[in-house]
């Protein structure tokens, strides 16, 4: 009897895979990639015609001997690596690693792991795409140039071993760039005033919003402001000027891609984008349930397009008409394509939804439930009705000003019956007296006035940063993960309470990149190489031609670089304090978590204290130095040098200028001079000589 085998890359596949196949078939695993470019070398030959040298990868003798026995026996071999680009060079790889020329070859590809699916995906078979190839081949090449020609520039300039990378690179500037927006944004000072009104047999009174004179709207920058409108209030009579009620329709959400379910979970569950991926993987690769036994209980997980299949939408139609009635279903809309959409496969879903998060309580641990459950009420709600709200507006008129109050009550539950958007909780829900209107009796109570300062933007989170990646195209869903554990790996970045900070090696990594290498940090540069790089994929690019415009360039830039690097290059740095062991000046050296003093006697003397950067601002108060310092993840602060006996920190970089109103600390913002006491608001312009 014929013998066939599969290959999948991962071994938690292949229990999975054989259960549905029979004896028939035999399932092996090639554990990921199973050749690369050599890592001791650059691996390309830009001499020539920049053809890759690829090896067998180390560790991988064992179970390409393994996979080369089973080859022996089978009659067809069918290559089920997972269906992106990646997945494709993996097939092709082991077609080489194999020898398979001249055996019977098939590509096979499923979006999910279920018993149908594989067993179409065998009448489906095909020839594997050396476009898509190709693709991953010119990335992988890309990412090599970059990091192997860069990375030991940056180890010669601060002096130890540091990585650049295409796309790392990329994200590590715009947190920087988002980190000098927040230092350099200045608060400006605006109000609230709300108005309390009582209604004759309402217990609860209304609170409107200042809105302005009449029709103009009027916005509140200073207490001489709202003094000025309360004082045009006093003893006036309000009156209802008009009440309007309509109708908002809120549209279902879309099923996740990958980047948006790294968001989401980011923000419901708390999970880092690694953890969420791995997690992903896990249901996609198969759990064992008491039911079904081992099954994919979701879609696969690397994907940036909404589309769905039409048998997802029929089970979906069934599903909900069932659970919640026939005026719950939705027409199914989806995110238009466009350049940066790659629609290789639909969205991530739940393979089967009467697979509920209840009926899989017991058989995923408690993350893998939580993230399934947040997979599995996204696509219910996704080809869910839209929800209905019953709108209320109310301007109030008195002492020529107007007070205004919205308000909204749902009307039809819709998609919100199973899934509230974390914005939607968020929101504030106001209620109105039922049968209010123009001649309803309106009596003042209060103001309330509340002072504010605008926010500067908010630090990068990993959701947000991913958020950003896809809508600048820079990198693909299978990239953002790994992107972002490099940088903290590196640490280039510190996470702190979910914010990404940029710690001072990655500041001066930043400025090195700027400075010798602006190509490869420029945004529309990289976002331009991922649309060339689908071009490829679809056969209308050729591979070679980008490398072959891409590596002179980055050749050029390198000893340039070099050239530049070498006549900047300075002696270690003298500090003023003198080792007490042996009685040298010690210098200032660089080590893995920034610089540290050490004492150049070594190895003789092997004395090393840490460094702290003086401001020559004196601490308001003990009088001690003002220091640079760093939190043990890396992020940047000044503190007093006596801590812990004094606790006085700021974020911002002091000056020895004071606050000539109130007398305390000013801080460096940008070109500005603020003071560092809350409320009270003063600032300058930064002396001449101090501006660079």
């Amino acid at each position: 009897m014929a013998k066939y085998l599969v290959i999948v890359e991962s071994p938690a596949k292949v229990k999975t895979i054989r259960k549905f196949l029979g004896s028939n078939y035999a399932v092996a695993a090639s554990n990921g990639h199973v050749r690369d470019l050599p890592k001791s070398q650059l691996g390309i030959d830009v001499e020539g015609d920049y053809e890759p040298k690829y090896i067998t990868i180390r560790g991988k003798g064992d179970i390409l001997a393994n996979l080369r026995r089973e080859v022996k026996k089978a009659d067809k071999i069918y290559l089920a690596t997972d269906p992106d680009r990646e997945g494709e060079a993996i097939s092709w790889h082991l077609t080489q690693a194999l020898k398979l020329s001249g055996k019977k070859v098939y590509r096979i590809t499923f979006n999910e792991i279920t018993k149908n699916a594989v067993k179409e995906s065998l009448k489906h078979a095909r020839q594997i795409n050396m476009d898509l190839v190709n693709a991953q081949q010119a990335r992988r090449m890309l990412d090599r140039m970059v990091g192997y020609r860069i990375s030991p520039l940056l180890w010669e300039k601060v002096k130890r071993g540091l990585s650049a990378g295409r796309v790392q690179s990329v994200a590590l500037r715009l947190i920087c760039d988002r980190e000098e927006e927040i230092d350099a944004f200045i608060p400006e000072e605006y109000w609230t005033l709300d108005a309390y009104f009582t209604i004759p047999g309402e217990k609860k009174p209304l609170k409107a919003k200042y809105y302005g004179q009449g029709d103009k709207k009027t916005p509140l920058d200073s207490k001489e402001a709202v003094e000025a409108v309360q004082k045009d209030c006093e003893g006036a009579s309000f009156h209802i000027y008009d009440v309007k009620k309509g109708e908002r329709i809120r549209k279902a959400p879309l099923p996740f891609t990958t980047s948006t379910l790294q968001q989401e979970a980011s923000k419901v569950l708390n999970f880092s984008t690694q953890k969420t991926m791995r997690l992903a993987q896990q249901l996609y690769e198969g759990v064992d349930t008491k039911e079904n036994g081992t099954i994919g209980v979701i879609t696969y997980l690397r994907t940036d397009s909404t589309r769905v299949s039409e048998e997802a939408e029929t089970m979906a139609k069934s599903y909900i008409a069932a659970a919640y009635g026939e005026a719950y279903l939705g027409e199914a809309h989806e995110k238009k394509g466009g350049p940066k959409i790659q629609d290789a496969h639909e969205a991530i879903r739940p393979t089967d939804l009467s697979l509920t998060p209840a009926v899989l309580k017991d058989s995923l641990s408690r993350d893998q439930l939580r993230l399934y459950q947040l997979i599995w009420k996204r696509f219910v709600a996704s080809r869910m009705a839209a929800a209905r709200y019953e709108t209320t507006s109310v301007r109030i008129d008195g002492g020529g000003h107007r007070f205004t109050v919205a308000a909204g009550k749902v009307t039809f539950d819709g998609f919100l019956s199973v899934y509230t958007p974390e914005e939607e909780e968020k929101t504030e829900k106001n209620t109105l007296a039922k049968g209010i209107d123009e001649h309803t009796q309106l009596s003042f109570a209060s103001f309330e006035a509340q002072q504010h300062f605008t926010q500067p933007p908010a630090h990068y989170t990993e959701a947000s940063l991913v958020r950003t990646l896809e809508e600048l195209g820079i990198g693909r869903p299978s990239t953002y993960a790994p992107t972002i554990t490099t940088i903290l790996a590196r640490r280039y970045v510190a996470k702190e309470n979910k914010n990404l900070y940029v710690t001072e090696l990655g500041e001066v990594v930043n400025r090195m990149m700027k400075e010798a290498f602006p190509t490869i940090v420029d945004v529309n540069f990289t976002a331009n190489m991922e649309t060339l790089l689908d071009g490829v994929s679809e056969g209308t690019v050729d591979w070679k031609t980008i490398i072959q415009n891409f590596y002179p360039d980055l050749d050029e830039a390198v000893k340039k670089a070099e050239k530049n690097l070498a006549e900047v290059k300075v002696a270690d740095e003298q500090s003023d304090e003198i080792c007490e062991l042996c009685g040298r000046r010690m210098v200032i050296k660089y080590g893995p978590h920034g610089r540290f003093l050490a004492c150049p006697g070594f190895p003789e003397c092997r004395n090393t204290k840490p460094y702290y950067e003086k401001t020559g601002v004196s601490c308001p108060k003990c009088g001690g130095d003002i220091v640079l310092k760093k939190t043990q993840k890396g992020r940047i602060y000044f503190g007093c040098i006596n801590h812990p006996a004094c606790d006085f920190m700021v974020w911002q970089r002091p000056s020895n200028q004071k606050c000539p109103v109130c007398g305390s600390l000013m801080l460096e913002k940008g070109n500005q001079l603020v003071c560092s006491r809350e409320g009270c608001g003063y600032r300058m312009e930064k002396p001449a000589q101090k501006q660079e």
